[in-house]
């Protein structure tokens, strides 16, 4: 007997994506795997990111968890803020342990993965003449110049320009440069300092 009434086709078009939780499995070719019973074997709490393909159906016990959507678009200054939900190696060899956190930069377009969390999109903060931004290490790493940084540890950056903070970077305050004068200064007129 028919238990369910008829369901659209799943199209994903070009530049789209949609995630299935509970997919089927399948073998080496690509087909759907069966048990002895006959029924699709299902892979229980796993998810399936499906991008542009042709129009395919919901087998039983599959769930569509995200609607097809666009891809995420990554414009120039601006970066995803990633973190690795399990061990995977991604398409460059690059193996990421669970918990590992990176940068995507843009412009480029993201294709998720489900092994990986969007924790937030950072957007380059804007320095300006007579400006620094005051930087913080969340841990130890390395900033853009190359320079070891330990956890906690502050610095200035005064170069003028968007700067995209590191993945283990965060902005604490934008600091204005002062005048020091004939009045209030070291000796020399119309000295620019940006505090330390």
């Amino acid at each position: 007997r028919v238990l369910f009434a008829p369901r659209m086709m799943i199209t994903v078009p070009p530049r789209h994506y949609c995630i299935v939780e509970n997919p089927i499995d399948r073998d080496e070719n690509s087909e759907p795997v069966f048990d002895e019973f006959g029924q699709v074997k299902l892979r229980h709490a796993d998810q399936d990111i499906r991008q542009a393909q042709d129009p395919f159906p919901l087998y039983p016990g599959e769930e569509l968890l995200k609607a097809v959507s666009p891809l995420q678009t990554v414009v120039t200054d601006t970066a995803l803020h990633l973190q690795a939900l399990l061990d995977f190696e991604d398409e460059d060899g690059e193996k990421r342990v669970a918990g590992d956190e990176w940068l995507f930069e843009g412009p480029g377009t993201y294709m998720p993965r489900k092994e990986v969390k969007i924790l937030q999109t950072i957007q380059a903060t804007v320095i300006r003449h007579n400006q620094a931004i005051r930087l913080r290490a969340r841990k130890q790493t390395k900033d853009r110049e190359g320079h070891d940084r330990v956890t906690g540890e502050e610095w200035l950056v005064k170069k003028v320009g968007a700067y995209l903070p590191g993945v283990y970077e965060e902005v604490v305050d934008v600091v204005n440069a002062f005048v020091l004068t004939d009045k209030v200064s070291d000796g020399t007129p119309g000295v620019w300092v940006v505090p330390r």
